[in-house]
């Protein structure tokens, strides 16, 4: 069962934190009375980092599977969506349309104008969307909103506002009102090209829906993911890397462009550097807030205790499905985030939901093309999705010297 799986996991974890921890502090000892660290003890300590970092993945793994939603065969009490999806199935195996295009506007799906494809049922859209969620770190984390219309628009509050004090009987006089900005999501369309025989097709055991939404979640999230971090914003969303980037405090800084903290070092992290990252953030983000790097990062941050009580901050998950903490806050691993080096952020800090919004526009759409690539047919799949930055204050970034 993957519940005793995963109890069995968090138990050879914590045993393997407390080898690796036994093994570093001897490290930290070396290094502050010889200056020096044996190889083998330094081999030790990479060992047990090694595996913790593996359990954790194995871990994440399980806890995908289990959250992973049901399968497409399940009815609804919406006779025409049932209809719809039970079409949608046959034009995947046999490519029959059956009035597909009439069965969509009686299921009240979504669409972009008529182009050969079709509507992917909202259920298998809703599926797909799920399964992207489990496969991207970004997905997980930041605020995801679906739309209908071709457009998005969010007002936001630039501040700006002003009051005074008065006396019981004093005038009124009109105050300096806030000032708004209406932001919109760099939009940009993904696609997906996956190819089954037209034997697996026609196989009846061979769930062609499931198929579907397993191949083009994962690309799909694959490619969004490294989108919302560092997209440029041209055919494709604008990722948080990709917006300016300054030291300038927040009471002084535009709105707009992230701040960020210089390590002293050019390869390392420090555990006093993580702190004051953590207190850049104003407080009323840190409920929420989370951390966000790679896991050779993560390794190495994994390392650092406190420099007063020695303390180690990081610590695993005390509990199945929850994640390891550093400084008492949760740590997502995405690995689309860069290794410790010369001038990069390798690390983020912030509340991600409130500072960077994900945009899908409803209506997953699939393309039949049995004759390009026989004997396969291709299933070309698109997708309309944007990204932006809501609030620059929420999201603060650690960036080598």
């Amino acid at each position: 069962m993957p519940e005793l799986e995963l109890k069995t996991l968090l138990e050879k974890q914590n045993k393997a934190f407390a080898e690796f921890k036994e093994a570093n502090d001897l490290r930290l000892k070396a290094l502050e009375s010889k200056g020096s660290v044996d190889p083998l003890l330094e081999e030790k300590v990479d060992k047990a980092n090694a595996a913790i970092t593996e359990i954790g993945k194995q871990m994440s793994e399980i806890e995908k599977k289990m959250n992973r939603p049901g399968g497409v065969g399940k009815g609804s009490d919406r006779p025409e969506v049932d209809e719809h999806k039970q079409a949608f199935g046959s034009f995947l195996r046999k490519g029959r349309e059956d009035g597909l295009r009439d069965l969509e506007k009686k299921a009240l799906n979504i669409t972009t104008d008529e182009d050969g494809g079709y509507a992917v049922p909202t259920e298998l859209d809703t599926e797909i969307l799920q399964l992207m969620r489990n496969e991207s770190p970004m997905r997980r984390v930041c605020l995801v909103r679906s739309i209908g219309g071709a457009e998005y628009k969010k007002l936001v509050n630039l501040g700006g506002s002003t009051s005074g004090w008065v006396d019981e009987d004093d005038a009124r006089p009109e105050t300096v009102s806030p000032k708004l900005a209406a932001i919109t999501p760099y939009m940009g369309e993904i696609y997906s090209n996956p190819a089954a025989t037209q034997q697996m097709l026609d196989d009846v055991f061979f769930n062609a829906e499931q198929w579907l939404s397993d191949e083009v979640a994962v690309e799909f999230a694959e490619e969004e993911n490294l989108a919302f971090l560092s997209g440029n914003g041209t055919k494709k969303p604008k990722g948080i890397l990709a917006y300016t980037a300054v030291s300038t405090a927040d009471a002084t800084r535009a709105f707009g462009q992230l701040q960020y903290k210089e390590t002293a070092s050019e390869t390392a992290v420090t555990g006093d550097e993580l702190i004051d990252l953590v207190y850049l953030l104003r407080s009323k983000y840190r409920n929420g807030a989370a951390w966000m790097m790679n896991s050779l990062s993560l390794a190495s941050v994994r390392k650092l205790t406190d420099s007063v009580s020695g303390q180690y901050l990081w610590a695993p998950g005390l509990q199945a499905g929850q994640p390891s903490q550093l400084l008492g806050y949760a740590v997502e691993e995405n690995e689309d985030m860069a290794d410790i080096a010369t001038g990069v952020v390798s690390v983020m800090f912030g509340n991600f939901k409130r500072g960077y919004m994900i945009v899908d526009r409803m209506g997953t759409r699939t393309l039949r093309d049995p004759y390009t690539n026989k004997p396969y047919v291709n299933f070309y799949t698109t997708k309309r999705v944007g990204g932006m930055l809501t609030d620059s204050l929420a999201i603060k970034l650690l960036k080598q010297k």
